[in-house]
């Protein structure tokens, strides 16, 4: 018996279904990347071709290298404004969401108060609450207080994340309780024990913070495009693309649209490139904060 189970036929068989099984991800990890990357590919392809290349049949999948649609894309509309906009809009934001979101982990995750349970349900009810219910009254507070198109409105509103306040939280509810205390103990008050003991080691759920919102903040659309109709110098990129395809004398300029997406995308692109790695270790350790 011994002998049938160590032959070398029966120990090539747990081989071949790592194999069979090694070839399987692989291919699915192929055909799902290539579901996610075909259509930014096509953006690109088509603000590449002539407008008659992209309306013949079958359309083009290689590009015809035509430049013409990126000089007259930009020079269409202020897209250097509008991603000054859109960065200094992103960055105020995100550093207001890292401020608030850290205390207020903080204040629930580590100090004792009386209705600490109670705000903190408040707290995540917002979550509840479609955001687009609230645009009317939102924009009548903003025009009673004359922040519309203004950079305030695009920012403020945005400073404070419930979400960043509960992972904050999380963290802060998984650390011993003996680091803040022997902290206290040395002197230090409850700000200097937040900045120099606790953020620090909370770092894992700021990353992930502040990816996500300056992801969010970056392709935010439906604010802006209330908050800010008509002044041109504090609007952000995402509205300036719906604007340059129908707001403005070009018309429907598709092969121009695509060539504005494309180089308006490439700079978020290479900045999430370049921090995938902070994000995916920000995503593994804040992942075992929410569990622990």
């Amino acid at each position: 018996m011994s002998a049938v189970l160590n032959s070398p036929v029966v120990r090539r068989r747990p081989r071949r279904r790592r194999r069979a099984g090694r070839t399987v991800r692989v291919l699915v990890s192929v055909l799902v990347g290539i579901v996610f990357v075909f259509p930014f590919y096509w953006v690109v392809v088509t603000s590449l071709n002539s407008t008659s290349a992209m309306f013949s049949s079958p359309p083009p999948l290689i590009p015809h290298l035509y430049f013409a649609n990126y000089a007259r894309a930009w020079a269409a509309a202020p897209w250097g404004r509008y991603l000054l906009n859109t960065v200094l809009i992103a960055c105020c934001t995100l550093v207001l969401c890292l401020v608030t979101s850290l205390m207020a982990g903080f204040a629930f995750g580590v100090m004792r108060f009386r209705g600490r349970g109670v705000l903190f349900a408040l707290v995540l009810s917002v979550l509840m609450i479609p955001q687009v219910v609230l645009l009317i009254p939102d924009y009548q507070i903003a025009s009673d207080i004359n922040w519309v198109d203004t950079y305030w409105i695009q920012i403020v509103p945005w400073g404070a994340s419930v979400f960043g306040i509960f992972l904050v939280r999380q963290f802060f509810l998984n650390l011993p309780p003996e680091l803040f205390e022997a902290a206290e103990l040395d002197g230090a008050g409850r700000l200097r024990i937040l900045f120099s003991v606790g953020a620090p080691l909370v770092r894992p759920a700021l990353i992930i913070i502040a990816l996500n919102t300056f992801m969010a903040s970056w392709n935010s659309f439906l604010w802006p495009s209330v908050m800010d109709p008509t002044n041109d110098s504090v609007r952000p990129v995402e509205v300036g693309l719906y604007n340059f395809l129908y707001g403005s004398a070009s018309g429907n300029d598709y092969t121009g649209l695509c060539a504005a997406v494309t180089f308006t995308t490439i700079p978020v692109l290479v900045i999430f490139l370049v921090l995938q790695r902070y994000f995916i270790t920000g995503a593994f350790s804040a992942a075992g904060g929410v569990r622990g």
